[in-house]
């Protein structure tokens, strides 16, 4: 069965560009399009869509509440938000509104295709910039940030999308044995692990320290081996609990 998708946009020439693309794709159907929020409750409620793709500002009722108001109506749809902005002032109350994915418009159309996939099969996806705001508010406060998911990262292309898992605790001090946990990277991993927790691509990494992208992927794997750990994202939200950036 497609994976079955609801448009939710004010411009009726993102809609049609979306649309197009997304027609390509043999997994995926587009089922109906919304031009503003209330719409898209409305045709969400009609069509019963897997996922809602949508903006965040749009006329009558905003990408924001839509979300709110999607995950109270219909839990089980999965709402994806692409848009202009990675600001904390929508990322965070995006998040906290129930979205399973933030994109950004720039994402290249394949990299779009697999957040679509990988927050249908339950993954939540976050840009770098979305993450970077995320770890920002994790760090820098003592009431956790509530989300809904435990998802992974794709690290593949420059849209990464990253990922973020419910914390229930304040950040904790550092213990001796999240010291030892540290003291057993090089460096280097933890130069590699710093800039995993403000949201850097592996590319961006690369360009930072001045190494191969594919050297990145191999601090990456050498640092989450030694934690004991999945994934990127896992990885800098330990960091930031445990106060190593």
């Amino acid at each position: 069965m497609p994976i079955t998708i609801l448009l939710a946009d004010d411009h009726a020439m993102v809609r049609r560009g979306l649309h197009v693309f997304l027609s390509t794709q043999t997994d995926m159907k587009v089922v109906g399009e919304a031009s503003n929020g209330q719409e898209a409750i409305e045709q969400a409620e009609k069509l019963q869509p897997d996922v809602v793709l949508m903006d965040l500002h749009m006329p009558v009722l905003d990408g924001i509440e839509t979300a709110r108001r999607l995950r109270t109506l219909l839990p089980g749809i999965r709402v994806i938000v692409l848009t202009s902005f990675s600001d904390q002032d929508h990322v965070i109350p995006a998040v906290r509104a129930g979205v399973k994915g933030y994109l950004m418009k720039d994402i290249e159309p394949e990299d779009l295709a697999v957040a679509i996939r990988n927050v249908h099969a339950g993954q939540a996806q976050l840009h770098p910039a979305a993450a970077g705001q995320l770890m920002h508010v994790m760090a820098s406060s003592d009431i956790p940030l509530e989300a809904q998911d435990t998802v992974r990262t794709d690290s593949a292309a420059h849209g990464k999308v990253q990922n973020y898992e419910k914390l229930k605790q304040p950040l904790p001090l550092q213990s001796e044995e999240t010291s030892r946990s540290l003291d057993a990277l090089t460096r280097r991993e933890q130069e590699v692990l710093a800039l995993i927790a403000q949201g850097l691509s592996n590319k961006e990494i690369a360009v930072q320290l001045v190494i191969t992208e594919k050297t990145v992927k191999t601090h990456v794997s050498h640092l989450l081996d030694k934690l004991g750990l999945a994934d990127r994202t896992q990885a800098a939200i330990h960091a930031v609990k445990n106060g190593w950036v």
